[in-house]
């Protein structure tokens, strides 16, 4: 039985994940792909929607102070022993029973302007935690795109390790075809077969790298990593940027009129406001309207009768209303309120000194992603060289090599001097294309690589 029970947990586990794993689109995933599901996924953004519904939940309850409150009820009892019958009004010794019917209504008419700020100020949180939601958003995507270009350059470097490995073993099985017809010594072949395992162990690497760079994008989207798991390498296009013209202080000045993060910030200012306008509104009087609606029924003869009336006889009887007004002038209340409005007015510094920060952060951050784009710029340009030159010397020392004018290890120098610079052009080049990425988006270009 026990096995039994094991065989179907683990059948339900399998099917579940299997189930789980089949609503995923099937891969390979293009970056629009990766960023659709990791927004879906991302458990801060989920957490910031929550929020979000419990902000319009309060926005919704301060909204109904604004209206009158209703309420009805009934309550059965008996009662033993001596009490008045509320009949005859007199005391009595009998078990009376009693249905008591009611209905009640509040409405406050003046609060010191507490329930309009209230619902402003929710009003100014949902608006800040939209923006907060955009911000949010926005560095998931920016996230998820680092982590596309660095797979997409990861399997670069492996074309690139295994074209040297590749090159490295044509010049090998050359070398030993003319070792042992003796026109080579056997040096020559040694020290191929050196470079031939140092080449097979970068593809080794680049390969584990891919993997590792593979892994932490399928874990930023939060989706169960597998080894068949890859990205559709889009056309990267590295487009010319105006640097000097765009320099960081003209970005900024776009940025913080757009950037949800400095608006958040601008909400959250505006919300504290209203909450000290909320505190200040505890010293005024407050006016409150109420009505009420009574009547019951006991099992009881009147004063006189033989018989019980009936229920709705009893109940048009004892019918009763009544009306009031409320006014409720605050002189001293332990300092409560005084404390109140000094906490709003701390709440509401907190809240200005948090949009300083947030500008201030939102400056550094673009000055360094255009420090970090300047840097990318210069160094892709100077790799476009580098590759250019050191390919046409590989191509003449590999001639040489051929003809036998060079040894192994010349030969082995120029090869290497010309894939690493092949491995920082590719480097440079998508570094660059995710900086100037991260500029456009400064700037309220789409977040996306095409």
């Amino acid at each position: 039985m026990k096995k039994l029970f094991l065989f179907f947990y683990l059948s339900l586990g399998t099917f579940f994940t299997v189930l789980a794993q089949a609503e995923l689109p099937s891969g390979p995933y293009d970056l629009q792909t990766c960023v659709d599901i990791a927004l879906e996924n991302n458990l801060t953004l989920q957490r910031t929607r929550l929020n979000q519904e419990i902000t319009e939940a309060t926005l919704l309850q301060s909204q109904g102070q604004r209206i009158p409150s209703f309420s009805m009820g009934a309550s059965s009892g008996y009662r033993w022993g001596r009490s008045i019958n509320p009949v005859t009004n007199l005391f009595e010794n009998n078990r009376i029973g009693n249905i008591n019917l009611f209905a009640n209504s509040n409405v406050t008419v003046f609060g010191g302007m507490r329930i309009n700020n209230t619902v402003a100020q929710a009003r100014k949180d949902l608006e800040s935690g939209e923006f907060n939601l955009q911000a949010t958003t926005n560095q998931v995507t920016l996230d998820i795109i680092n982590q596309f270009i660095n797979v997409v350059f990861n399997r670069e470097q492996v074309k690139i390790a295994e074209n040297q490995l590749k090159s490295t073993s044509e010049q090998l099985e050359r070398t030993t075809k003319l070792v042992n017809a003796g026109s080579l010594p056997i040096s020559d072949q040694l020290d191929l077969q050196s470079q031939n395992a140092t080449n097979q162990l970068e593809v080794i690497n680049a390969k584990n790298n891919l993997r590792q760079a593979k892994l932490a994008l399928a874990q930023a989207m939060q989706i169960p990593f597998s080894e068949d798991f890859d990205v559709i390498e889009p056309e990267f296009e590295v487009t010319s940027y105006d640097l000097e013209t765009n320099d960081p202080a003209k970005i900024y000045e776009i940025a913080i009129n757009i950037m949800p993060e400095i608006k958040a910030s601008e909400a959250s200012i505006e919300s504290a406001e209203y909450g000290v306008k909320i505190a200040k509104g505890a010293f005024y009087p407050t006016l409150g309207l109420g009505a009420n609606v009574f009547s019951n029924y006991v099992d009881q003869p009147g004063f006189g009768q033989t018989e019980i009336p009936s229920f709705g006889t009893q109940v048009e009887r004892n019918l009763s209303q009544s009306a009031n007004l409320q006014l409720n002038i605050p002189i001293f209340t332990n300092f409560s309120n005084r404390a109140a409005v000094q906490r709003a007015r701390a709440q509401k510094a907190l809240a200005e000194v948090d949009n300083q920060q947030a500008k201030n952060q939102l400056r550094q951050d673009i000055e360094t992603a255009y420090n970090q784009a300047l840097a990318a710029e210069q160094s892709y340009e100077a790799s476009l060289v580098r590759v250019k030159s050191l390919e046409e010397t590989f191509r003449i020392a590999q001639q040489r090599f051929d003809l036998g004018a060079i040894n192994s290890v010349d030969f082995q120098v120029a090869q290497n001097n010309l894939f690493n610079a092949q491995a920082d052009l590719l480097n440079a080049k998508y570094t660059y294309i995710f900086r100037i990425k991260v500029l456009d988006f400064y700037i309220g270009n789409p977040i996306n690589l095409n």
